[in-house]
């Protein structure tokens, strides 16, 4: 009889498969860009965590990543190239249109990401993303 609970409890029980996890080797604060050194691979079953390791390389910390944690999608990014407060070029090209004008950005963004900035001239604001050279790019809807 007891075999038989057994062989119920191995059927009816789904098998955990343990898959990567990348984990840090040591407590990284927020804004660091990340190198091979700052993580490792914990063979383990965590949700949202990231698994391969180039993947991460050259990213940067969103927020403090802590020794011996999971690190997910979320707490990474591209490195900041442009910083808060900084002086930025705003474009706005439409056909054959284009205006540049002096902005300020009011976040910090790395490249294709979404930074909030004010036009200096007119002091309104405005969302752009920004572009490889540093410059904001807007565009109307």
């Amino acid at each position: 009889m007891k075999l038989g609970y057994v062989a119920l409890a191995i059927i009816g029980f789904p098998t955990l498969v343990f898959g990567d996890t990348l984990i840090a080797t040591r407590t990284i604060r927020a804004q660091t860009v990340l190198t091979k050194n700052d993580v490792t691979i914990l063979r383990n079953n965590s949700p949202n965590a990231l698994t391969g390791i180039d993947d991460i390389i050259g990213l940067e910390t969103r927020v403090t990543l802590y020794e011996g944690r999971p690190i997910n999608s979320r707490d990474i990014g591209p490195a900041a190239i442009v910083e808060r407060n900084q002086i930025v070029t705003l474009m706005y090209q439409r056909g054959g249109l284009s205006i540049a004008a002096e902005a300020r950005s009011l976040g910090r963004a790395g490249i294709g990401e979404v930074v909030r900035i004010m036009n200096l001239a007119s002091r309104q604001t405005v969302t752009g993303i920004v572009r490889h050279d540093g410059t904001v790019s807007v565009r109307s809807y």
